[in-house]
């Protein structure tokens, strides 16, 4: 039998890539239990996942489309929300649900031995799922309405990528902090309402006054907002340092909650 030598981290040091690949079955099996979890005992199972955001889109096209009269960058606004919140469901749903993931398995995390990251980490496999079912309906939606995407549409996967690393990056963090204090579990959600309406997810980034761009400009998500904008709906093609930004600053995040979460990791068993 092969030994396993168990040593602490050492310091501002990122978890062994090679533990983390030995252990996979133990994201699997995390990320299987959380899809079964989600939709047993339901009447419409999976269906949840297109009629959720497919509600919020039609409420968003009510309430900013008809009664506020924003534009839409020239799209049917319920396409232009759809679009949005399928990035965003993706981002927050990581964010929420790896944020108390250690807390809610403290058996496991206090008494058996594997790399505790993929707890939090196994939240992207359910997440997934949820995509990419949704992006199934968008594209039922697209040939509905005749919406010809272009060719930016095969750079899709790679925004919904730094989209997943940006998200696990804060979750990684978010996670690791909920084990000390438990007001976190108070706080995401309430960042995440803020961050729904202060992105542009149910609006063009056109509608939002010059004076109050910069705030939009030095936040991630508008720049992935704008390339899914860009890769589905054939919106104008966001700026080079947008495009730079979205790709450089969600793999540091990541990289910087790996490294915060390896730091805390050890204290784990002690608090939670």
């Amino acid at each position: 039998m092969p030994t396993i030598v168990i040593t602490p981290p050492r310091r501002f040091s990122l978890p062994k890539v090679s533990e983390l690949w030995e252990a996979r079955e133990v994201l699997y099996r995390f990320g299987a239990r959380d899809v079964t979890l989600r939709y047993r005992q339901t009447l419409l199972g999976v269906v949840w996942v297109v009629l959720q955001p497919l509600l919020t889109a039609l409420v968003f096209a009510l309430v900013f489309g008809r009664v506020a009269k924003l534009s839409s960058g020239g799209v049917p606004y319920l396409v232009f929300s759809f679009v949005g919140l399928l990035a965003w469901n993706l981002f927050s749903g990581i964010i929420s649900r790896a944020q108390g993931s250690l807390v809610s398995n403290r058996d496991l995390v206090s008494k058996v031995f594997f790399p505790r990251m993929l707890v939090p980490l196994a939240t992207i496999y359910s997440c997934l799922v949820d995509f990419v079912v949704s992006t199934a309906f968008l594209i039922v939606l697209l040939i509905i309405y005749g919406i010809n995407p272009g060719a930016a549409v095969v750079l899709s996967p790679i925004w919904a990528m730094m989209i997943i690393l940006l998200a696990s990056g804060v979750g990684l963090v978010t996670s690791a902090l909920t084990v000390r204090y438990r007001d976190v579990g108070y706080f995401v959600p309430f960042l995440l309402q803020f961050l729904l309406y202060a992105s542009p997810i149910a609006y063009s980034i056109s509608n939002v006054p010059a004076k109050y761009r910069v705030i939009y400009d030095i936040n991630p998500l508008t720049w992935l907002l704008q390339e899914f904008q860009w890769s589905f709906l054939h919106q104008p093609t966001p700026q080079l340092w947008e495009i730079a930004g979205s790709i450089v600053v969600p793999i540091a995040v990541f990289l910087g909650g790996a490294l915060l979460f390896e730091q805390m990791e050890r204290s784990f068993a002690d608090l939670i």
